[in-house]
C-alpha cells in the first residue's frame, strides 16, 4: 500500500499571493498570527502580503523571531504569541523556517499534550489538525508549503530533530515567484541545491514508488534547468525553480528521503550550517556512497539533469555522469566543496555520525548506513 497527501489548494504564478484575501473571506478566519523573520519584515516582502490584507480590512499580528534553523525557545514563543494575539489561524511568509515554526506552534495549539515540543520528533501521535496555515514561500527550496514534514533544533542537545504529521500540513500553499526574487544569490543556490536533493533522495529512497517516482524525475528536470538562470536573476530561472521545488516536496513527503538529510541535519545544529548548503556539500559523495544500491535509477537522473548520450553509457559510466553532473551544478551556483568552509571540525566526527545514524531520514537510504561509514564520508569531506 502506498499513501498521498497533500495539501488542499495550490496558487502559482507571479502575483498569485493576491488570492491569499479570498481564501480567508471564503474560510471564514477572523485574525491571523503572521509567523516570519526580521529580514523578511526589513526587505519589504512582508509588506507585500501585509498590503493586502490591510487592503481587505483583514487583522494580524506579526511574530517575526524566527531565526534559520529554528528552535524549541523560538516555537515556544510563537506559541504564547498567538494565544496572546486571540488569532484563529496562521500565515507563514518564508522559507522552511518560519514554515517549519508555524507548523510547530500550530500543531501545539491544537495538541497542547505536546507542548515540551521534543515529544512530537518523529511520527508523533497527535490527535488533532494543525491551526490552520496558508503558506506563502519566499524560498525555491523547502517545499514545506506542500509537506507533511518540519525540523525543530534542540539547542541544549545540540541536534536538530524531524517531525513526521500528516495534521502540521499547511491548508493552502501560495508559490509566488514575486516573493522569491529579492533573495540573494547565495540563498537562491543554497535552496535550489535543497530541492535538488529532496528530489534526488526521493527518487532513490526505500519508500518511493512509480507515482513519486514519476513527481521527482520531473523535479529534477525542472531544477537543472531553471537553478542556474534562478541565480543569474532571471525571471524564468525564480519562476521555474518556485515550481521545482515544489513537485519534489509532492514527491519527498510522501515517500521520506535519506543518508544526506540524515548527515546535514547534525551539521546545522552543531554549526547552524545552512541546511541547503549542507545538503549540496554532501550530496556528491552520498550519491556515489549509494550508486551500487540504486540500479538503473541514476541512468533516469543523468538524463533529467540535460547530460547527453547518456543511453549508450555503461551503468557504471551513467552513474559516474549523474554524480558529475550534480557535483558541477553545485560548484557552477558557487556552494562550498569542503566541510570545513562551512565550520566542521574533525573533533565532532564521532558525535556528528552518531547523531546522523538517530536520524530519522537515515533510514530511508537505499544503502544500509554504518556508523563507520559515515565516519568516513564526514572524514573525507573534512
Amino acid at each position: 500500500m502506498n499513501r498521498m497527501i497533500l495539501n488542499e489548494t495550490s496558487y502559482f504564478g507571479a502575483g498569485c499571493r493576491s488570492e491569499l484575501v479570498t481564501e480567508v473571506k471564503n474560510r471564514g478566519f477572523d485574525k491571523a498570527l503572521i509567523v516570519t523573520d526580521a529580514v523578511l519584515v526589513k526587505s519589504g516582502v512582508v509588506e507585500k502580503v501585509t498590503a493586502l490584507l490591510d487592503e481587505a480590512g483583514l487583522a494580524y499580528e506579526i511574530f517575526d523571531k524566527v531565526m534559520p534553523n529554528p528552535t524549541i525557545a523560538v516555537v515556544k514563543e510563537g506559541i504564547e504569541t498567538f494565544k496572546k494575539a486571540g488569532a484563529d489561524y496562521l500565515i507563514a511568509i518564508g522559507g522552511g523556517s518560519p514554515q517549519d515554526t508555524s507548523k510547530a506552534i500550530g500543531i501545539v495549539i491544537n495538541n497542547p499534550e505536546f507542548d515540551d515540543i521534543r515529544s512530537l520528533e518523529g511520527v508523533a501521535p497527535t490527535k488533532k489538525p494543525c491551526v490552520p496555515i496558508i503558506a506563502l514561500a519566499t524560498t525555491a527550496g523547502t517545499a514545506a508549503e506542500v509537506t507533511i514534514n518540519y525540523v525543530i533544533t534542540d539547542t541544549e542537545k545540540r541536534r536538530k530533530f524531524v517531525c513526521v504529521d500528516p495534521h502540521d500540513i499547511p491548508i493552502v500553499a501560495i508559490i509566488d515567484s514575486e516573493l522569491m526574487a529579492s533573495m540573494p544569490t547565495s540563498l537562491k543556490a543554497a535552496t535550489g541545491m535543497d530541492a535538488l536533493t529532496h528530489a534526488i533522495e526521493g527518487y532513490i529512497t526505500l519508500g518511493a514508488w512509480e507515482l513519486t517516482d514519476a513527481l521527482h524525475l520531473k523535479a529534477i528536470e525542472i531544477i537543472a534547468k531553471s537553478l542556474r538562470a534562478s541565480c543569474a536573476g532571471k525571471p524564468e530561472g525564480v519562476e521555474g525553480m518556485a515550481l521545482g521545488q515544489y513537485v519534489a516536496g509532492m514527491g519527498f513527503s510522501n515517500v521520506g528521503l535519506g543518508l544526506v538529510h540524515g548527515m546535514a541535519h547534525p551539521l546545522g545544529a552543531f554549526y547552524d550550517t545552512p541546511h541547503g548548503v549542507a545538503n549540496a556539500i554532501l550530496l556528491p559523495s552520498l550519491m556515489a556512497y549509494n550508486a551500487e544500491f540504486t540500479g538503473e535509477k541514476y541512468r533516469d537522473i543523468a538524463v533529467a539533469m540535460g547530460v547527453k548520450g547518456v543511453e549508450a553509457m555503461t551503468l557504471e559510466e551513467a552513474r559516474k555522469a549523474a554524480v558529475d553532473a550534480v557535483q558541477q551544478l553545485s560548484i557552477d551556483v558557487k556552494i562550498p566543496t569542503k566541510l570545513t568552509e562551512v565550520g566542521a571540525r574533525a573533533e565532532d566526527i564521532e558525535a556528528l555520525a552518531e547523531a546522523a545514524m538517530a536520524d530519522v531520514c537515515t533510514g530511508g537510504n537505499p544503502r544500509p548506513a554504518k556508523l563507520e561509514d559515515v565516519k568516513d564520508l564526514y572524514r573525507a569531506l573534512m
